[in-house]
């Protein structure tokens, strides 16, 4: 018995042992075959593989004027297995850090929490984009700092400050890019805001390696098998925007002091001529080793000078909005040019009063568009929404109406080719029957039919609106970028998109714009030599109203549609039309008259909301 229990531990022992041998042999083929982390460690130990990054793309504005270019900057990178005998001390000195600083960033380096894929083995960012003025003194001591080597990279430079919302930045990428796209590593920069962002696949080229081969001391012996599998950095495409620079500083200067947006666009294109947010940052304060304290600083501004009023503002358009309307009641019959409206210093509907200035009584279309009747505008809504012969139910004349709206570019991102983009409010019969539960007609939102209640537009939409105007019918998709080197742009941004309006309508709301500026609310807009069409908004608000207008010039064959937006800037009068006059007299003769010179100082000098109370 004693022998067979004998017999059975030692089978069971050989058991063990060969499992033992079975699951070591597996684990070693494991790591040698099927795992290259092991490969990639000795590649490391007898390879430095020294990326080489391409130039960023250029950026020029619609004249070939350059607005973004690169400078030489450098990355100090380190390699924690060769880093031995370094003076601390003199290091920091040398590139302007505290001794808690280098042990701070040594920490961070290290942490696979802050650093995925930390290999002791690989070059490490320690510090990056310092530029060549800052860089000389360290490139002086760089032999005494054993496991430190420099990197050769650019940082962007602007030839001007103007555009920085257009333009937008470059800033480290996060651990998020990395993950989602292989040619990004830890050190990478990536664009994060306007076209940088954007057009990052365009403007970011194409990486470049060296393979150098190394001794058992980590010294470099030269090019691994003289340079046969090096690749050179292709560079990022040049890109040429529809931005006038001229325009652009015009526009800037003009809000000077001002909270709101000034957009303008080329209606036989599409392209964006100026695009200005107010207020607005100097695109240098992201560039070099402050980006990340300045951009703190931008943030935290109350005013949002980050935020791109132009494409994310939403705002009530205002009287801007009767465009729409008219164009809407022509096509559905509701009213024809003749059709006459009584004003008696407002819309008086029982209960429901809505306020006019004081013009002549009754108008018709091109009265109305030219004095800006609110009257007008609301009984024609009215009759629409309340024709329930017509359409059944006041939710399917709504329906229809919100149809209009959508086919003119509202209620929905319009898709311009920068992000945040925001699509405004244009709001439904569901909304209404959940708000009002079930109880509503066109008396309860009235305010609709003259840019207020729900209803919310970006600049960029209201430009867009009066761009269609000028093209009587159809716009293209705004955008930014008008050529890209060695590539045709997005054919979303060559397409005409139609509304549900006749050509012929549109030729009725001109009219009425061309009335408002020859001897409406738009005369300051009148231009010697040029036929300017505009139409105003004074847009409600709970403190001082808003100024808006929106024109276009010449009124036949146009070339420039603008739209500008001064919040608490009061009647659209006030701020809006002489500002969006001097635009358009910018552009199209491409230099402002001595007269229209001093009226540019007078409004660069007056300050609404922050720049007032900074005073």
């Amino acid at each position: 018995m004693k022998s067979f229990d004998l017999e059975k531990r030692k089978y069971t022992v050989a058991l063990m042992a060969i499992l033992i041998v079975i699951i070591y042999l597996i684990r070693l083929f494991s790591l040698q075959i099927m795992s290259d982390s092991y490969k990639k460690n000795a590649d490391s130990n007898a390879f430095l593989k020294k990326i080489l990054y391409p130039a960023r793309g250029l950026v020029n504005d619609r004249k070939g004027r350059l607005l973004v270019y690169n400078e030489p900057a450098y990355n100090i990178m380190v390699i924690m297995n060769e880093q031995h005998g370094v003076d601390t001390l003199d290091f920091c000195k040398t590139i302007g850090i505290t001794k808690q600083q280098y042990i701070d960033r040594m920490n961070e380096i290290k942490d696979p929490k802050k650093n995925y894929g930390y290999s002791r083995f690989t070059p490490q960012l320690f510090i990056g984009q310092i530029p060549s003025r800052e860089f000389s003194v360290f490139q002086e001591k760089l032999f005494k700092f054993k496991g430190f080597y420099v990197e050769k990279r650019a940082i962007r430079h602007y030839a001007t400050s103007v555009a920085a919302h257009v333009l937008g930045d470059v800033g480290e990428v996060s651990q998020i890019n990395i993950d989602s796209d292989s040619y990004y590593r830890p050190g990478d920069f990536i664009g994060k805001l306007g076209i940088e962002k954007s057009y990052e696949l365009d403007l970011r080229g194409v990486k470049g390696m060296k393979i150098m081969l190394r001794d058992v001391h980590g010294r470099i012996k030269g090019h691994y098998k003289n340079g046969l599998f090096d690749r050179v950095p292709e560079p990022g495409r040049t890109l040429t925007l529809g931005i006038d620079r001229d325009l652009q500083a015009l526009g800037e200067r003009l809000m000077l002091g001002k909270i709101g947006s000034i957009v303008a666009i080329d209606p036989q294109t599409g392209e964006i001529l100026c695009m200005v947010s107010s207020p607005t940052f100097d695109p240098h304060l992201l560039v070099g080793t402050d980006r990340g304290k300045n951009y703190k600083n931008l943030y935290r501004n109350p005013y949002k000078p980050l935020l791109n009023r132009a494409i994310m503002g939403q705002y009530p358009p205002g009287s801007t909005f009767k465009t729409s309307q008219g164009l809407t009641f022509l096509q559905e019959g509701i009213i024809n040019t003749h059709t006459l409206f009584p004003c008696y210093h407002g819309f008086h509907y029982g209960r429901v009063h809505v306020g006019c200035h004081g013009h002549r009584s009754p108008v018709n279309l091109f009265d109305a568009i030219e004095t800006s009747c609110n009257s007008y505008f609301c009984w024609g809504f009215y009759h629409m929404i309340q024709a329930r012969r017509k359409y059944g139910s006041y939710s399917n004349a709504l329906t229809r109406w919100k149809d209009y709206m959508v086919s003119m570019g509202f209620g929905y991102r319009l898709g311009v080719d920068l992000p945040g983009e925001k699509r405004g409010m244009i709001p439904n019969a569901d909304y209404y029957n959940k708000h009002y539960k079930g109880h509503w007609n066109a008396l309860t939102i009235i305010s609709d039919a003259i840019g207020q209640g729900e209803v919310s537009l970006t600049p960029l939409q209201i430009t867009n609106l009066c761009a269609t105007i000028a093209n009587r019918g159809f716009y293209y998709i705004p955008h930014v970028v008008r050529h890209i080197e060695g590539k045709a742009i997005d054919t979303l941004y060559t397409r005409r998109h139609y509304t549900l309006v006749r050509r012929a309508f549109y030729n009725d709301i001109a009219i009425g714009m061309r009335d408002a500026v020859l001897g409406g609310t738009c005369r300051t807009a009148n231009i010697p030599g040029i036929e300017v069409c505009g139409k105003t908004g004074t847009a409600q608000n709970r403190g001082q109203d808003h100024s808006v207008f929106m024109g276009f010039a010449p009124m036949y064959n146009p070339h420039i549609a603008v739209s500008v937006y001064v919040e608490n800037g009061g009647f659209g009068a006030d701020y809006g039309v002489p500002i969006g006059s001097l635009m358009i007299e910018q552009y199209l003769n491409g230099h402002l008259s001595p007269s229209s010179q001093k009226r540019a100082d007078m409004f660069a000098h007056k300050a609404i909301g922050y720049g007032a109370r900074k005073r």
